[in-house]
């Protein structure tokens, strides 16, 4: 995960401040190149990840289910993708403050960087909301991985962050189909959510698209 933007931003600022003043006095070259590249490294960082949980944001999260589903079309292999919603999230804000509900979301960030595979991607793309590329996998695979999500989620002691509540979390799982896209997948994604929300908090739904109906006159 990277670090916090309001550290990242004061670093980078740092670093092309010195980068420009060395140029400026004719410095060495093999000292400003080293400069260069961190800044560069960090406005990267910047650009991709989610500036209060260090999570990838969502226009690198999507650019990440797109890639996946370009590998799939040339390797056939299926993937699974996930939109998670922290449960309770606006009354935990009314509750505990706006500190605790950030800290919340980085917490959940922080349990799923240490049981997600490192092939997987994790991203916030709302407020309330993150979603998980799980490549190579099957949605009974993806299941399993929810569950022990889960499962970390609810273990973390919360008492310090949110006392006398714990953190849960609802899924919408889709896996990819012939013919999909990004918003395709995404949209899935969204409304099984929508129905894992209504089974309440931890609920996880599914859906997939419909093959369409076999017609035995047209194998004639």
């Amino acid at each position: 995960m990277s670090r916090n933007a309001k550290q990242t931003i004061p670093y980078a600022q740092q670093q092309l401040t010195q980068a420009i003043t060395q140029l400026k006095q004719g410095g060495p070259r093999e000292e400003i190149l080293p400069m260069l590249e961190t800044v560069l490294s960090q406005l990267q960082t910047l650009a991709t990840h989610d500036h209060l949980t260090g999570a990838l944001n969502r226009r690198a999260l999507i650019a990440r289910l797109e890639s996946e589903l370009e590998r799939s079309l040339r390797t056939g292999h299926t993937f699974t993708f996930a939109v998670i919603g922290i449960d309770r999230l606006p009354e935990i804000m009314e509750q505990h403050g706006q500190d605790a509900t950030k800290r919340v979301l980085q917490v959940v960030t922080l349990e799923a960087g240490r049981m997600l595979r490192t092939l997987d991607s994790f991203g916030r793309i709302a407020a309330t909301e993150f979603a998980i590329v799980m490549p190579t996998t099957w949605l009974d695979q993806s299941l399993k991985a929810i569950h022990r999500l889960q499962s970390c989620i609810t273990a973390v002691d919360w008492n310090s962050i949110t006392p006398g509540e714990t953190i849960s979390f609802c899924t919408g799982l889709t896996p990819n189909s012939p013919g999909d896209t990004a918003e395709l997948m995404l949209a899935r994604a969204s409304a099984a959510l929508i129905q894992a929300k209504a089974k309440g908090p931890g609920g996880i739904a599914q859906q997939e698209t419909e093959l369409p109906d076999f017609d035995p006159s047209s194998a004639d």
